[in-house]
């Protein structure tokens, strides 16, 4: 993620989102160390590699609301999921959910931002974010694997 180009331009709506992007991050984070373990292992290098993509976004997120003088938020100690993780299937598709909510979280970044930096960063978050979701989405073969409008409802 690229810092934005002047930190004054980032207005409390903009910041707002972006705190609601870390939050997505946060959550995205805690996914992937859960369903590590249930994953087969032909899944885990990808997996990890999706895990460390959000490690990285969560960070330069930090970095940005640090350096505009606003507190990141926390994690929450434990997240629920809308199903029961008990096999490789199902953390797949915690796996969708996860990506999906983070794409939404992008999204509104990029819809409540006008600087220039930020807008490219939540975008490239947003496209990157995408073709990781598209995969899970064909793992547990939910067409179609990339949405029309990623990040949207």
């Amino acid at each position: 993620m690229s810092s934005p180009g002047n930190s004054s331009t980032i207005d409390p709506t903009a910041a707002a989102a972006l705190q609601d992007a870390l939050a997505a991050e946060h959550a995205a984070l805690w996914v992937y160390s859960l369903i590590l373990a249930f994953l087969p292992a032909a899944q885990l290098d990808r997996a990890r590699a999706d895990e460390e993509a959000h490690r990285v976004l969560r960070g330069a997120i930090e970095q940005t609301l640090t350096q505009i003088g606003t507190r990141p938020v926390s994690a929450q100690p434990a997240y629920a999921t809308p199903k029961p993780v008990t096999d490789g299937a199902s953390a797949a598709a915690v796996a969708v959910v996860a990506e999906t909510d983070a794409l939404a979280a992008w999204r509104s970044v990029v819809e409540r931002t006008t600087d220039r930096g930020l807008r490219q960063a939540a975008l490239t978050a947003l496209t990157e974010g995408t073709l990781r979701c598209a995969q899970w989405r064909a793992v547990v073969n939910t067409p179609p694997a990339i949405p029309t409008f990623p990040g949207r409802p």
